[in-house]
């Protein structure tokens, strides 16, 4: 196999003949094309814990840049848990637990599994009345297998039952009950040591397995069983990326469920169990994205609110719910906001949330276009490579295909208003790859070439201008789909068609 080939400048894609031999970066912010300031003030956001606003237009890899910082950060060190209240269980205890212990709680439970045996290695009687080894046959079978498979009995009287009309009552029960194993779940006996102490064993179902713990195992579970009034929020071991665009009010910043039993002590479940953790808790120690901020409207006096404090209470947020009464204080939530936006929308982000942003932070705006450089060029080869790797399912492309890509980029980055650059709008570029690369595939092609690509900029052009193609303009191509009512409530038809293109191109 070919080694792969860093690309730096263009001369350096000189005797490659696909964008399979280009070598795509580790570094995740190696792979974002153009944007050296974003990418500059990320490697700080990330190494510093500054927060980012990346203002520009879709398709330009903010959220790539978002992404790759909270892969520059360390691993979380910290789980959050709730404990239950026995003092008052709507206001269960909150629990932030380090690394250090969470790896000798660990330790404990992997003591506190017992040895998994096949049922052979069981003491018979054991095997027996767990449902796995056949009283009549004496052959071994699933538990759950009702009816030994060997001779056809039933396994209804398995544990002693000594009812003379056993096999017929036991065939009532799996009629009545298909779904319910007979045989005992769990049997307690007791076993002699070398050194004449007596300990007791518990063997319990396993699956195909049966489970075995010994004296020292059934003490370890038991100091286990003493913490098992506990819930965790936040699991140690997660990811630091959290995206929270266009998330609910719940969603954002937790909640405690329902319990149609009012959380009642014999029939409900318990309020700790009902804790749900928000995006802003899931993002401890990590990055919070919210792309589109401004959709969030009054939602982001509360992100502002967790930026502040750096901890955010979790309550029932529905006043008729049996949780409206819960709450959870001070739950961490530390975390890197990277937000984004449009320009249109820089106004309706609340100017506390801005102010705490540049205060802590960077706002940057993300370009459009790059310059049209060997280096550049190089870089959306690279891009080409890394389009076709992360969609698994297109042939690489050819380096005269990837020339002709390079071709479009500057026409697209003209049509941007940067004559003398390549575009950055790198969403629809993508598109335009995967759709040469579909053509390539339906036609068997071992690599997309020029002619695929050709193919594939006219199949991926807009709706409007195939409905242009199609009618002639756009109003005509509308007054053939719409009725005449349509028309006059409509507040985007026009009589005079060549003012209602306007609005089109």
């Amino acid at each position: 196999m070919t080694a792969k080939k860093a690309i730096t400048e263009w001369n350096d894609l000189k005797g490659l003949r696909s964008t399979a031999e280009i070598a795509i970066p580790a570094d995740p912010l190696d792979r974002v094309l153009g944007q050296e300031e974003a990418i500059e003030l990320a490697k700080i956001a990330a190494k510093q814990r500054r927060h980012l606003l990346l203002v520009g237009p879709p398709g330009t890899g903010k959220s790539m840049i978002a992404q790759a910082i909270s892969l520059h950060l360390p691993k979380p060190k910290n789980e959050i848990r709730v404990v239950n209240n026995p003092e008052n269980p709507e206001r269960p205890i909150l629990e932030v637990v380090e690394e250090s212990y969470i790896l000798e709680e660990n330790i404990s439970k992997a003591g506190a599994t017992g040895e998994l045996i096949s049922p052979d290695k069981a003491p018979n009687a054991v095997s027996e009345r767990l449902g796995y080894l056949c009283k009549n046959c004496h052959k071994y079978s699933l538990y759950s297998e009702r009816t030994c498979p060997h001779c056809s009995k039933s396994k209804s009287d398995i544990g002693g039952n000594t009812n003379p009309f056993g096999d017929i009552l036991g065939s009532m029960l799996e009629s009545a009950m298909p779904n319910v194993s007979l045989g005992k779940d769990k049997v307690t006996t007791s076993r002699r040591n070398t050194d004449g102490t007596e300990e007791m064993i518990v063997f319990e179902r396993a699956g195909e397995k049966i489970r075995m713990l010994d004296q020292k195992t059934l003490e370890k579970r038991r100091e286990l069983d003493k913490t098992s009034n506990q819930k965790i929020l936040v699991k140690l071991d997660r990811n630091p990326f959290v995206l929270a665009t266009g998330a609910s009010e719940t969603e954002l910043l937790g909640d405690v469920r329902h319990d149609p039993y009012g959380g009642h002590t014999n029939l409900g479940t318990p309020a700790y169990e009902r804790v749900v953790a928000g995006s802003i808790h899931e993002a401890h120690e990590g990055v919070l994205f919210v792309d589109e901020i401004s959709h969030l409207g009054n939602l982001q006096r509360f992100i502002l609110t967790a930026m502040q404090d750096k901890k955010f209470p979790i309550a029932g947020r529905n006043p008729q719910s049996a949780g409206a009464s819960v709450k959870v204080d001070n739950v961490p939530c530390d975390f890197i906001l990277v937000a984004a936006c449009n320009i249109q929308d820089l106004e309706n982000i609340l100017s506390p949330v801005r102010s705490r942003i540049i205060g802590g932070g960077y706002e940057v705006l993300i370009d459009t276009a790059m310059p049209d450089t060997p280096r550049n060029r190089a870089k959306y080869a690279q891009f080409v490579a890394q389009e076709i790797h992360m969609d698994g399912r297109i042939p690489h492309a050819t380096i005269a295909a990837v020339e002709m890509i390079i071709d479009e980029g500057k026409t697209r980055a003209k049509a941007d208003n940067q004559p003398a650059g390549l575009t950055l709008r790198l969403r629809e570029l993508g598109g335009l790859i995967r759709a040469a690369g579909d053509i390539a595939n339906m036609e068997g092609a071992e690599l997309i070439d020029v002619d695929h690509i050709k193919r594939a900029i006219k199949r991926s052009r807009p709706a409007e201008e195939q409905i242009k193609d199609k009618y002639g303009s756009y109003m005509k191509g509308l007054s053939k789909d719409v009725s005449e009512s349509q028309k006059e409530k409509s507040p985007y038809y026009m009589h005079d068609e060549h003012i209602g293109d306007q609005m089109f191109n």
